[in-house]
């Protein structure tokens, strides 16, 4: 896995060269498994499967919105750095609400708050909105901001290894409903 930084200080180029293969990677993948769905993605690796958030931490689950009558649109399979737990369920960052070079740039901005630089299992984000609200560095997270009920996340939560995080950040998984993802993106950048 190449390391995270040195991901991060490539030129746009090379971060859409990257982008470009791990999305060529993830059609192979899908091809040798045949019809990859989230619930087949959620299966990949039974060990990572978790009944609890830990704030600070990157996952992937199922989920569907209560107020899904009211959104104009919701991704039911959401990639989330949770931040804030709720009695209720938890608020985090989706970063499918980004287009894939942005969750990169803002994966990177958000490492200032990363409790090592190792990448490993004890890796996780320690910040809060209040950190990160109304400052420019920032700014892209505006949008992934999501409020999620426990009791509408339709599968245990994946749990992504540190050192996945940006290979999680370029792979085409997001499922919308509602609208496309090019309107969500467009949506979210207008901000």
């Amino acid at each position: 896995m190449a390391d995270l930084k040195n991901i991060f200080n490539q030129n746009q180029y090379q971060l859409a060269d990257a982008a470009k293969k791990s999305k060529t990677w993830f059609q192979q993948q899908a091809k040798l498994l045949g019809n990859v769905t989230p619930n087949k993605v959620m299966k990949s690796d039974p060990t990572s499967l978790k009944a609890r958030v830990i704030p600070g931490k990157l996952y992937m689950f199922l989920y569907d919105p209560k107020t899904k009558d009211k959104l104009p649109y919701y991704d039911i399979f959401p990639l989330v750095f949770p931040f804030k737990k709720t009695p209720d369920g938890f608020i985090g960052l989706n970063m499918h609400y980004l287009p894939y070079q942005m969750r990169v740039m803002l994966l990177d901005k958000l490492m200032d708050f990363a409790t090592n630089k190792q990448m490993s299992e004890t890796t996780k984000l320690n910040y809060s909105w209040s950190m990160i609200d109304g400052v420019s560095r920032y700014r892209l997270a505006e949008p992934c901001v999501k409020r999620y009920l426990a009791s509408h996340i339709k599968t245990s939560l994946k749990l992504i290894d540190a050192n996945d995080w940006a290979t999680a950040m370029l792979l085409p998984v997001e499922q919308f409903v509602g609208s496309s993802k090019q309107k969500v993106w467009q949506d979210s950048l207008r901000g």
